[in-house]
């Protein structure tokens, strides 16, 4: 089930499915993002007030960006710890309706800044991701820029497990494979996929091919603007691409549900089909 909705529609009582009892109701919120981080923060309290759903999502550089770029300067200066008041207000706003929400930051810690992505529960902490693959490409340099992370993030939320990862890493299927493996089902990938020639064709392609290949749900929100190109969807286990909200500046509520997940699984039971000792092997050898 799909609800839409454009900036200021209040979808509070939106009429639930008979079985949503059984399901995921998540939030995407595509945002053009400011450079002025009270301004975003104050955005994301808005859409997680306005919104009735399990879990709300939110797009990469969310802290905010000069003109479409980060820079050093930029992170180091907006960068908090998770104990600041940008997270903490998101935690609060969790702990107040009982629901997850996943939203990106610049988190500083002792090591300095990185480019993380924080799924938060009922006001707590439940995983956070810290991105692996930076986008050293098309001319930009996050490794400049950002801490480079090394651990999988997974955590369980209302029947499913959610698997974390950060735009380029949607270039990178062994980061996938490896959150399946530890029983992620479904993919939250918070981005900011700047405009480009075949850009839009290279995100459609490689979210739903992340999904199929595991026989997932994936969920990737994107920023939106002049920067940015939007097409926030969501792709099933089939590697479908259930919505697409275009190039607005919009949030849609989808309804997921994790038994479609195994019937897929079922059909596609690539958890049983892989050949990790053979792959071990392969990659010693090309080593």
């Amino acid at each position: 089930m799909v609800s839409g909705a454009s900036l200021g529609f209040i979808a509070k009582f939106i009429q639930k499915p008979m079985n949503y009892l059984f399901m995921m109701r998540v939030a995407l919120h595509q945002l053009v993002v400011s450079g002025n981080k009270e301004e975003n923060l104050r955005k994301v309290l808005e859409k997680i007030d306005s919104f009735d759903a399990d879990l709300h999502v939110f797009p990469e550089y969310l802290m905010g960006t000069k003109d479409g770029n980060v820079t050093r300067e930029l992170v180091y200066s907006f960068g908090e710890p998770l104990e600041g008041e940008f997270a903490s207000k998101i935690l609060s706003k969790s702990e107040e309706y009982g629901i997850g929400v996943v939203f990106s930051m610049y988190l500083k810690d002792n090591n300095g800044v990185s480019n993380a992505a924080v799924l938060v529960v009922n006001g707590k902490v439940s995983a956070v991701y810290r991105k692996i693959h930076l986008f050293d490409a098309y001319g930009y340099r996050e490794s400049d820029v950002f801490e480079r992370g090394n651990e999988v993030a997974t955590a369980p939320l209302k029947g499913f497990t959610i698997g974390l990862a950060v735009c380029f890493d949607l270039r990178f299927p062994e980061l996938f494979r490896a959150m399946m493996l530890r029983g992620a089902n479904l993919f939250i990938v918070p981005s900011a996929w700047y405009k480009g020639p075949h850009k839009v064709d290279q995100w459609k392609s490689l979210t739903s091919a992340r999904a199929h290949e595991n026989v997932s749900f994936l969920v990737a929100v994107d920023q939106t603007g002049n920067h940015f190109a939007g097409h926030s969807l969501v792709a099933t286990p089939m590697g479908h691409i259930l919505v697409d909200l275009g190039e607005a500046e919009r949030s849609l509520l989808v309804d997921i549900d994790p038994t479609e997940v195994s019937q897929a699984r079922e059909k596609i039971p690539i958890d049983k089909l892989l050949r990790l000792d053979l792959y071990r092997e392969w990659i010693k050898e090309g080593k």
